[in-house]
């Protein structure tokens, strides 16, 4: 399955007016791309257009609420009738609610559903007829690492994510027994720094905060940019996240028990906020609060991840992990040997 260069790229971002999908559709603009750009905030969007103006860049916006199935066709039906097709769909749009489950109505959980999970197959049903027309391309999908493991005080979301994993990977495999050259990827990023602890509705009683540490969006916008070029099935982003898929994979057990001792208190910040305070659930948060942006309000606890840069650079890795396993199997030959000789 051969890609296109960037260079030579039309790429469709959704919930691209701040976090992963703005930095994400920065870069793409940055090296060659063209772009279209959707989400919800048509200040948030025109801002970005602009900013991608001002640097050379060429890109369009589209106002969508990804709950609407017409609305993100729209998207992928406009980007085709202005650039004359589609190479990369990458689907970053989200909401959530963090509280109790028992808190939660059921029209919050369901519109928590319908953007972070039907709009992710609302995205992938329209993107689809233009890729399958073009012979190859990308289908991107920014999920979480909660596709692999839920955590406390975000069900909805949770429950979406599983969802997000659960619908890719039977497209992927319809794909493959069709024949059809395009790469379906689920980036399952883990806490980043980007407004969305700042749009979403929360109960806590305080503005709520995701489990530190924190990686800076630029780290998945990495992953992104790599995925659209090099067809990749799964990348977690970000060290913990790796840590995280593994211990669930050992002992989900474990995994409870980690959770109960530290995700209640560290999902809390300091700051009063009340579940009638702006939020981005239902309608688009406020630009004008700076939710246009692309970090949030937590960069003091970002850390760097190491695992991500051998992840986008393969040979280097299995070349590492090659020498390593030789390296113990010398080892081991080796205490054998002195060990047989002792005796």
């Amino acid at each position: 399955m051969q890609l296109k260069p960037i260079h030579q790229q039309v790429v469709a971002v959704v919930g691209a007016s701040s976090g992963i999908g703005r930095e994400t559709a920065l870069r793409f603009a940055q090296q060659g791309a063209k772009v279209v750009v959707a989400s919800r905030s048509e200040v948030g969007l025109q801002t970005l257009v602009d900013q991608i103006k001002s640097a050379g860049g060429d890109a369009r916006a589209i106002v969508a609420d990804v709950a609407e199935f017409e609305q993100v066709k729209a998207i992928a039906d406009s980007t085709v009738e202005t650039y004359g097709r589609l190479d990369t769909w990458v689907h970053a749009a989200a909401t959530g609610v963090l509280a109790p489950f028992e808190q939660i109505t059921p029209e919050e959980f369901k519109r928590v559903v319908d953007v972070t999970l039907l709009g992710q197959v609302y995205g992938a049903m329209a993107a689809l007829p233009h890729l399958k027309r073009e012979g190859r391309g990308a289908l991107i999908h920014i999920s979480s690492v909660e596709a692999r493991r839920s955590i406390p005080l975000q069900s909805p979301y949770s429950a979406s994510k599983h969802g997000v994993e659960g619908f890719l990977e039977s497209l992927r495999v319809e794909l493959q027994h069709d024949n059809i050259p395009i790469s379906v990827t689920n980036i399952m990023p883990a806490v980043i720094n980007t407004p969305f602890y700042n749009k979403v509705m929360t109960k806590l009683g305080v503005k709520p905060t995701g489990v530190p540490p924190y990686y800076q969006p630029s780290l998945v916008a990495d992953a992104i940019l790599y995925t659209a070029e090099h067809p990749t099935r799964d990348f977690i982003v970000g060290d913990v996240g790796k840590i995280l898929d593994v211990l669930q994979r050992l002992s989900p057990q474990l995994v409870d028990a980690l959770l109960l001792a530290i995700a209640f208190p560290l999902q809390r910040t300091d700051e009063l906020k009340s579940e009638d305070d702006p939020n981005g659930l239902f309608t688009p948060a406020d630009p004008a609060a700076g939710y246009d942006r692309v970090e949030g309000d937590f960069g003091h606890l970002t850390i760097p991840s190491v695992s991500d840069w051998f992840d986008r650079n393969p040979t280097v890795k299995w070349g590492a992990i090659a020498s390593a396993a030789a390296l113990a199997l010398l080892a081991t030959q080796a205490l054998t040997g002195a060990n047989s000789g002792e005796l």
